[in-house]
């Protein structure tokens, strides 16, 4: 109905791009995947199964070839290719509707865990743990336990060789706020604001 033909998206682990793929396989749609280099190295047997659905895997040369530059060519994608592209946006960044949008989809894991552990438990978690990553993880899985006082809500990031260093992923830990891509967040920035 949206008159889309062609779908794009992109992903750092690979997991949204598999799943991207697969939809697209089954619709008949085109795809394609923007992934890092760095990530696509890493997760070859990911970019392998996208491959085997059908999707073209672009692998971003560009920046520190990871997420973050991945996110940047599939908008650059968007922008130019709108009439016929539908960006499926995987990673809780970017500029509103999408965050929003990656919080209501991913929070179906947080729903089904929230369902579960009072299913086998009786009660709530004491706390819940998540990577952050891209955030659409921990975004998915927290949102259902927000106004749960009792319950904690505990992201872990990468810290490299350590927070002190200016080697490590830990934005919370080691950012500052600013504006990436569309949306304000914490980010790993110098002080001009460059990420």
């Amino acid at each position: 109905r949206m008159g889309k033909t062609r779908v794009i998206a992109e992903t750092g682990a690979g997991q949204h791009g598999v799943a991207t793929a697969t939809a697209c396989a089954l619709l008949g749609l085109e795809c394609v995947i923007y992934m890092g280099a760095v990530d696509t190295a890493r997760q070859a047997l990911n970019v392998a199964r996208m491959r085997l659905l059908g999707a073209e895997v672009v692998s971003v040369t560009t920046g520190s070839q990871t997420l973050k530059d991945a996110i940047n060519e599939a908008l650059r994608d968007w922008v130019t290719n709108a009439d016929r592209t539908y960006y499926c946006f995987g990673t809780a960044a970017g500029p509103h509707p999408f965050p929003l949008m990656v919080r209501d989809f991913q929070r179906i894991v947080g729903l089904e865990a929230r369902a579960q552990v009072r299913d086998l438990t009786g009660r709530l978690p004491d706390a819940v743990v998540a990577c952050v990553g891209g955030g659409s993880n921990a975004i998915g899985i927290f949102h259902p336990f927000i106004d749960d006082a009792g319950v904690r809500l505990i992201g872990y990031e990468a810290a490299g060789d350590g927070v002190d260093t200016g080697r490590h992923a830990a934005t919370f830990a080691g950012g500052s706020p600013g504006a990436f891509q569309g949306a304000y967040s914490y980010l790993l920035q110098d002080e001009d604001g460059q990420t």
